[in-house]
């Protein structure tokens, strides 16, 4: 048995040969696996938890020097306020496992996570330019005078101000965990622009966060075109039926296959006139299904029902499945992050 401790819920134990077949061991009669789309909540409404649905991945290069308990601390100085009546935006830090847990770390082993919460009023663009558009009209018949740009935007300004606090509002959250000792912080979003934000404010919150994108020994695009010309796969790696090609030769043009086998002839076309592969859908170990991208991230993520139903038992007891879950889906990212590195080639120095 091994223990993993939770800032947020306690100790929870888990029994490793009941994971060992799970997490190890391959289909024997090679059948297709199950994968489902992870849904947020549970059809009970309860929150066990959100298995993540992308990877984009950033490498540390050098420990953190601190523990979840210091990080925890540094985090309470920067939490989650909603919006003042005037505010277009707030973002802060939320409990990182579930709304009801209180910690805004949740550490299990090696592994951390963290929860940064947005909150944004919706103001569409069209009802403030017709309301600044009136008020431009309004001036200019009273003062027969045009009014200038810089007036303009004034007012575009004033009437923003003075909508934001009838706004409806709208919350999200991402989600990153911190694998201070593999090296690794993996944020679940496929934008590059929310996932510097939560980089951005753990930045804030530490002092200092020398992040940097991985760049691998050989180029991902042209490893994944030569899988497919060659049919040589990595060890543990199956195709699924879909792909997008860039035209190396024509800037911006491209090619999305879908539902289609990638060793047809009408692919391998594709590759052979200057084509390379962009994205690639694969399954990795019979454990989880995702679309690789040329930046190394992963989106559409998805686990097989038996990862996602391995601790049912727990069903009672909403926190400690979450915690159980986190475990696993932190041993298989850490897997999948691994085995596709080493298929580019090793991390580039």
């Amino acid at each position: 048995n091994w223990q993993r401790e939770s800032w947020c819920v306690g100790s929870a134990w888990s029994n490793s040969p009941v994971l060992a077949p799970i997490l190890n061991e391959h289909d024997p009669q090679k059948q297709r696996l199950r994968y489902t789309a992870c849904p947020a909540f549970h059809s009970t409404g309860k929150c066990y938890f959100m298995w993540f649905r992308s990877l984009r991945p950033y490498r540390l290069p050098s420990r953190l020097g601190i523990d979840a308990q210091e990080l925890e601390r540094r985090l309470q100085s920067r939490p989650f306020t909603a919006c003042s009546p005037a505010q277009a935006t707030s973002l802060g830090w939320v409990p990182a496992l579930d709304e009801t847990a209180s910690a805004l770390v949740h550490a299990a082993g090696p592994y951390w996570m963290v929860r940064l919460k947005r909150e944004e009023k919706i103001l569409p663009a069209t009802v403030v330019r017709e309301q600044a558009n009136e008020r431009c009209s309004q001036i200019a018949k009273a003062q027969g005078r045009k009014v200038s740009r810089r007036e303009r935007q004034a007012i575009t300004d004033e009437v923003t101000q003075d909508l934001l606090p009838r706004a409806f509002s709208r919350s999200t959250s991402v989600r990153a965990i911190i694998a201070d000792r593999a090296g690794w912080i993996w944020v679940d979003s496929s934008s590059a622009g929310r996932s510097e934000e939560v980089l951005n404010h753990l930045r804030e919150a530490l002092g200092n966060l020398p992040v940097v994108l991985p760049e691998t020994q050989k180029a991902p695009a042209h490893v994944m075109t030569q899988w497919l010309l060659h049919q040589s796969l990595p060890e543990s790696v199956e195709l699924a039926d879909e792909a997008d090609f860039i035209d190396q030769r024509e800037e911006g043009s491209s090619v999305k296959v879908r539902g289609v086998p990638l060793d047809s002839e009408e692919v391998l076309a594709h590759l052979s006139s200057g084509h390379q592969v962009a994205r690639l859908a694969l399954e990795w170990g019979n454990r989880v299904a995702a679309v690789v991208d040329k930046d190394l991230s992963f989106r559409r993520l998805k686990f097989t029902d038996a990862i996602r139903e391995a601790n049912d038992e727990l069903i009672e007891d909403p926190l400690a499945r979450a915690d159980a879950d986190f475990l696993i889906l932190c041993e298989i990212l850490e897997g999948l992050q691994t085995a596709m590195v080493k298929a580019f080639g090793g991390l580039a120095e």
